[in-house]
């Protein structure tokens, strides 16, 4: 069980949180906080595997948090449940485990609510970090986040759950840099996660996959890749 402390200067956002995270069955014991002292202070009177931090708050920030328990010799998770867009990049300096925007959606949070449980069980590594640029703004996006890569000239299309990036690297440079991490060339113009497949069609001369609500093509030359693949992962395609 995940013991947490929930900690946000607005009660309203506590107590919402608070319950999203009691309907989840890994959620153990919640500690609610007001402020980033309150949050320091149940820190020390209990055993808690991860803080969910509100990066806006008075005196005590979830970043300054985030930074003293850095410290730790066993630091707990930190997730950062944020309005703000624009933080992420300093909160993955600060090695979070997630970073959670508001309103807070019940499957995003019980996906960080894995990730605080893979951490836990020591079978994960500090993600991969892309940075990506949108509308000026330099923002960090993990790579396990991305489900599939589309090709677009000299350029390639990062599609997450939430939204898409364009980054200035070719597909053939990703294809080779990201194979270790289960993407997979699927056609001339994408790259896909293959642990984010989710149904596979092959019919009479057509192949693709289903990636969250996309329909993607794969091309005859990759198909047999694409087998391989599946077999490997017990995925099987439906006719």
């Amino acid at each position: 069980m995940v013991n947490v402390i929930v900690a946000d200067d607005e009660l309203p956002a506590v107590e919402e949180l608070a319950f999203l995270l009691g309907k989840d069955a890994r959620i153990g014991t919640i500690h609610r906080a007001s402020s980033g002292a309150e949050a320091l202070r149940a820190l020390e009177q209990h055993s808690v595997d991860a803080l969910f931090l509100d990066i806006h708050m008075p005196a005590l920030s979830g970043l300054d948090i985030a930074r003293v328990i850095s410290r730790f010799s066993r630091p707990p998770a930190v997730v950062f449940v944020t309005a703000d867009e624009d933080r992420a990049l300093e909160a993955f300096d600060l090695r979070a485990v997630d970073y959670l925007l508001k309103p807070v959606r019940t499957e995003r949070l019980a996906e960080s609510v894995r990730r605080v449980c893979e951490l836990m069980e020591g079978s994960t590594a500090a993600p991969e970090v892309i940075t990506v640029d949108q509308g000026g703004i330099s923002r960090m996006i993990r790579r396990d986040d991305v489900r599939y890569v589309q090709a677009q000239g000299d350029y390639a299309r990062l599609h997450t759950s939430e939204a898409s990036y364009l980054i200035r690297i070719p597909l053939n440079d990703l294809e080779r840099q990201w194979a270790d991490a289960g993407f997979l060339r699927t056609h001339r113009s994408y790259l896909v996660a293959m642990d984010q497949v989710r149904k596979v069609r092959i019919g009479a001369g057509r192949a693709s996959l289903f990636v969250g609500d996309a329909e993607l093509p794969v091309s005859r030359r990759h198909l047999p890749d694409v087998r391989e693949k599946l077999e490997a992962t017990r995925l099987r395609p439906s006719h």
